[in-house]
């Protein structure tokens, strides 16, 4: 939604000074929408079973990253080469709502798996048995 945001007050600009910045935002962050979109579709269909949830999950993670990192370069090239004008200082504004926004779903995803690795190891990391697996399931007596 801050992506979108982002799209409609960078389109509200009449005229701009210097806008290379503007266009490399308005790329930026009009990209960053429709990828969003993308990957909401294919969690919402039967995309999302059909490509497993492995692969879905590894490319939001590295989506997330990506477009975090150019939307967070784009708002300050942006920021960087405005003429001050309200709609422009509102479409940086929310391109770094958004970029924030894209980052910290990065960093959650990061310690969701940090999270999944430390709880996916055994207890017995040496897999040596412990002194009840060597136990018979039967004692004989």
């Amino acid at each position: 939604i801050l992506s979108l945001i982002a799209v409609i007050c960078e389109e509200i600009v009449d005229n701009c000074i210097k806008c290379g910045g503007l266009y490399f935002f308005e790329f930026t962050s009009f990209t960053a929408f429709l990828l969003s979109v993308l990957i909401l579709c294919v969690y919402c269909t039967d995309v999302y079973e059909t490509l497993g949830e492995d692969k879905v999950q590894r490319l939001n993670f590295y989506a997330a990253l990506g477009i975090g990192a150019c939307f967070l370069l784009a708002s300050i090239v942006l920021a960087a080469t405005s003429s001050d004008l309200g709609a422009e200082k509102a479409a940086y504004a929310f391109g770094f709502l958004a970029s924030v926004a894209f980052l910290v779903e990065f960093f959650m995803e990061c310690f969701h798996r940090q999270k999944q690795n430390a709880d996916g190891r055994s207890e017995n990391p040496a897999a040596t048995p412990s002194a009840t697996e060597n136990q018979p399931l039967n004692k004989q007596g």
